[in-house]
Protein backbone atom coordinates (compact mmCIF):
# COMPACT_ATOMS: atom_id res chain seq x y z
CA UNK A 1 0.00 0.00 0.00
CA UNK A 2 1.63 3.54 -0.99
CA UNK A 3 1.25 6.19 1.09
CA UNK A 4 1.56 9.97 0.03
CA UNK A 5 3.54 11.98 2.78
CA UNK A 6 1.78 15.27 2.76
CA UNK A 7 4.08 17.81 4.82
CA UNK A 8 1.34 19.98 5.45
CA UNK A 9 -1.29 17.60 7.19
CA UNK A 10 1.52 15.96 9.12
CA UNK A 11 2.65 19.64 10.39
CA UNK A 12 -1.43 20.22 11.14
CA UNK A 13 -1.28 16.71 13.38
CA UNK A 14 1.81 17.47 15.12
CA UNK A 15 0.29 20.57 15.82
CA UNK A 16 -2.65 19.53 17.21
CA UNK A 17 -1.37 16.29 19.06
CA UNK A 18 0.99 19.40 20.71
CA UNK A 19 -2.11 21.61 21.90
CA UNK A 20 -4.02 18.86 22.89
CA UNK A 21 -1.82 16.85 25.15
CA UNK A 22 -1.79 19.79 26.99
CA UNK A 23 -5.64 20.17 27.16
CA UNK A 24 -6.85 17.82 30.13
CA UNK A 25 -9.54 16.91 30.31
CA UNK A 26 -11.13 15.81 27.38
CA UNK A 27 -14.52 15.58 26.26
CA UNK A 28 -16.01 12.43 25.61
CA UNK A 29 -19.27 13.05 22.83
CA UNK A 30 -22.66 11.96 24.77
CA UNK A 31 -25.91 11.61 23.28
CA UNK A 32 -28.63 12.36 25.83
CA UNK A 33 -32.88 12.28 25.29
CA UNK A 34 -35.57 11.66 27.10
CA UNK A 35 -37.76 8.21 27.15
CA UNK A 36 -41.03 8.09 28.85
CA UNK A 37 -40.30 8.89 32.74
CA UNK A 38 -36.23 9.01 32.67
CA UNK A 39 -33.84 9.97 30.61
CA UNK A 40 -31.16 8.07 29.07
CA UNK A 41 -27.69 9.75 28.48
CA UNK A 42 -25.34 7.84 26.37
CA UNK A 43 -21.33 8.75 26.02
CA UNK A 44 -18.83 7.25 24.05
CA UNK A 45 -16.04 5.99 25.95
CA UNK A 46 -14.14 3.04 23.68
CA UNK A 47 -11.12 1.32 24.80
CA UNK A 48 -11.44 2.49 28.77
CA UNK A 49 -10.84 0.86 31.46
CA UNK A 50 -14.47 0.54 33.06
CA UNK A 51 -12.85 0.66 36.49
CA UNK A 52 -11.56 3.88 35.75
CA UNK A 53 -15.03 5.26 35.35
CA UNK A 54 -16.89 7.24 38.12
CA UNK A 55 -19.84 8.69 37.79
CA UNK A 56 -20.88 10.99 41.41
CA UNK A 57 -23.55 13.24 42.16
CA UNK A 58 -22.66 16.58 44.03
CA UNK A 59 -26.14 18.28 44.74
CA UNK A 60 -27.14 19.04 41.40
CA UNK A 61 -24.37 17.97 39.21
CA UNK A 62 -23.39 14.55 37.50
CA UNK A 63 -19.97 14.09 36.68
CA UNK A 64 -18.64 11.31 34.98
CA UNK A 65 -14.86 10.44 34.72
CA UNK A 66 -12.61 8.00 33.16
CA UNK A 67 -9.17 7.50 32.04
CA UNK A 68 -8.09 5.90 28.76
CA UNK A 69 -4.11 4.23 29.01
CA UNK A 70 -2.50 5.09 25.34
CA UNK A 71 -0.51 2.16 23.98
CA UNK A 72 2.71 2.25 24.81
CA UNK A 73 3.92 0.41 21.55
CA UNK A 74 7.81 0.21 22.72
CA UNK A 75 9.82 -0.79 19.09
CA UNK A 76 6.30 0.56 17.18
CA UNK A 77 6.87 2.60 14.17
CA UNK A 78 4.00 4.50 14.37
CA UNK A 79 2.24 6.01 11.43
CA UNK A 80 -0.74 7.27 12.74
CA UNK A 81 -2.38 8.04 16.23
CA UNK A 82 -5.28 9.95 16.50
CA UNK A 83 -7.23 7.46 19.59
CA UNK A 84 -6.44 10.22 22.44
CA UNK A 85 -5.35 9.31 25.91
CA UNK A 86 -5.58 10.59 29.22
CA UNK A 87 -8.72 11.93 31.50
CA UNK A 88 -12.12 11.90 30.46
CA UNK A 89 -14.83 14.58 31.97
CA UNK A 90 -18.29 15.79 31.12
CA UNK A 91 -20.37 17.16 34.07
CA UNK A 92 -24.36 18.10 34.02
CA UNK A 93 -26.37 20.03 35.94
CA UNK A 94 -29.32 18.16 36.80
CA UNK A 95 -32.98 20.04 37.66
CA UNK A 96 -35.37 19.54 40.35
CA UNK A 97 -37.64 17.00 38.49
CA UNK A 98 -35.13 13.91 38.50
CA UNK A 99 -34.83 11.51 40.81
CA UNK A 100 -31.41 11.54 42.17
CA UNK A 101 -31.74 8.58 44.70
CA UNK A 102 -32.35 5.92 41.67
CA UNK A 103 -29.76 6.70 39.00
CA UNK A 104 -28.33 4.07 37.37
CA UNK A 105 -24.96 3.46 35.37
CA UNK A 106 -24.06 0.46 32.67
CA UNK A 107 -20.96 0.11 30.36
CA UNK A 108 -21.21 -2.09 27.43
CA UNK A 109 -19.01 -2.03 24.17
CA UNK A 110 -17.55 0.85 24.81
CA UNK A 111 -20.62 3.03 25.94
CA UNK A 112 -21.68 4.33 28.96
CA UNK A 113 -25.36 4.79 29.98
CA UNK A 114 -26.78 6.19 32.69
CA UNK A 115 -30.81 6.25 33.45
CA UNK A 116 -31.92 9.36 35.34
CA UNK A 117 -35.26 8.53 36.03
CA UNK A 118 -37.72 11.65 36.53
CA UNK A 119 -39.13 12.20 40.19
CA UNK A 120 -43.01 11.43 41.03
CA UNK A 121 -43.47 15.39 41.67
CA UNK A 122 -42.31 15.62 38.03
CA UNK A 123 -43.92 13.44 35.77
CA UNK A 124 -47.40 14.65 34.13
CA UNK A 125 -50.66 14.08 35.62
CA UNK A 126 -54.32 14.65 35.24
CA UNK A 127 -56.09 17.42 37.53
CA UNK A 128 -59.67 16.30 38.00
CA UNK A 129 -62.28 19.68 37.25
CA UNK A 130 -64.77 20.33 39.54
CA UNK A 131 -67.63 22.65 38.56
CA UNK A 132 -70.61 23.77 40.93
CA UNK A 133 -72.69 21.58 39.50
CA UNK A 134 -70.73 18.50 40.33
CA UNK A 135 -70.40 19.70 43.64
CA UNK A 136 -74.10 20.39 44.30
CA UNK A 137 -75.17 16.82 42.91
CA UNK A 138 -72.59 14.86 45.52
CA UNK A 139 -73.62 16.46 48.58
CA UNK A 140 -76.54 15.78 47.79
Amino acid sequence: MAMAFDPISQLDRLAASVLDSVRSPRLMPVDLFRDGDKYVLHADLPGVDPGSIDVDIDGSQLSIRAQRTADSGEGSRWLARERSAGSFLRQFTLGDGVDVERISASYENGVLSVIIPVSERAKPRKIAIESSEHRQEIAA
